[in-house]
């Protein structure tokens, strides 16, 4: 890491090798001081200092760049420094891919927590996601102090859903102590849950298959209905995909669309 300054969350700085931090200038702070952590960043920078502002997941999903652009902005100081954004891997896909694919069709992302958007809004949103069918994926689930909304988002939901709609919880994914535990809207057990969470609820179309859980993207259902889809070894998908004619490769580790 060439960063000569690196600053971000306490709990996220955590996470980092220390031999990156090595010969380093750090800051670390807690929840809420997210603003002062992006100016004493923006002012290193324009000293002329390598900066480095830690995120977990994506810095541009429920992270910090669009809080450093928009002081940045204020500041009339975009054109002083040279900004870059370095994409991550996202909460919602590392759970995702560990509870199987649950985010293959259309799906809509909603935080909880209240601290910038009013309860009002944030259920008026839960609420059009589950009459439009949306997969929901849940950020910030439930805190200490916020150990109500999550329930009253599942009663919400099972207004305009069946109560064996797959639900994926998924804690710490991809990192030490990670759980995962599938279960059904009726069932949700808001006691697995807290702020290392990301919820997954599924559409009317979800299911669970071999543990997995899975929202088919249509392929199946077109192909049968165009007479592509055959048990049989000698049907023309097959045969293409035995001789590496498909388009796609299929191997350990990895996966075609």
């Amino acid at each position: 890491m060439k960063a000569e300054v690196i600053v971000g969350y306490r709990t996220y700085m955590e996470l980092i090798e220390p031999v990156l931090l090595k010969g380093k200038e750090t800051i670390s702070t807690g929840m809420t001081q997210e603003i002062q952590r992006s100016q004493f960043a923006i002012d290193m920078a324009i000293d002329g200092k390598d900066t480095a502002i830690i995120s977990s997941g994506d810095a541009g999903i429920y992270g910090m760049a669009g809080l450093v652009l928009e002081i940045l902005s204020k500041r009339k100081t975009l054109d002083k420094i040279d900004l870059e954004i370095i994409p991550g891997i996202p909460a919602l896909a590392a759970a995702s891919a560990l509870l199987g694919a649950p985010l293959m069709h259309d799906f809509a992302v909603i935080s909880l927590s209240d601290l910038m958007t009013p309860w009002e809004v944030i259920q008026s949103r839960v609420k059009a996601t589950a009459r439009a069918d949306f997969v929901l994926v849940i950020y910030n689930p439930k805190s200490q102090k916020r150990n109500w909304q999550l329930g009253r988002i599942r009663d919400l939901i099972l207004k305009y859903r069946s109560k064996y709609t797959p639900v994926g919880i998924v804690r710490n994914a991809m990192r030490e102590g990670q759980s995962i535990h599938i279960t059904t809207l009726d069932n949700l057990d808001e006691s697995l849950v807290d702020m290392l969470s990301i919820v997954i609820i599924g559409n009317s179309r979800t299911k669970i298959v071999g543990g997995k859980i899975v929202t088919p993207r249509g392929y199946m259902e077109k192909y049968k209905r165009e007479g592509k889809v055959s048990n049989e070894k000698g049907n023309s998908i097959w045969n293409r995909c035995r001789a590496g004619r498909s388009g796609s490769h299929y191997g350990k580790g990895s996966a075609g669309s």
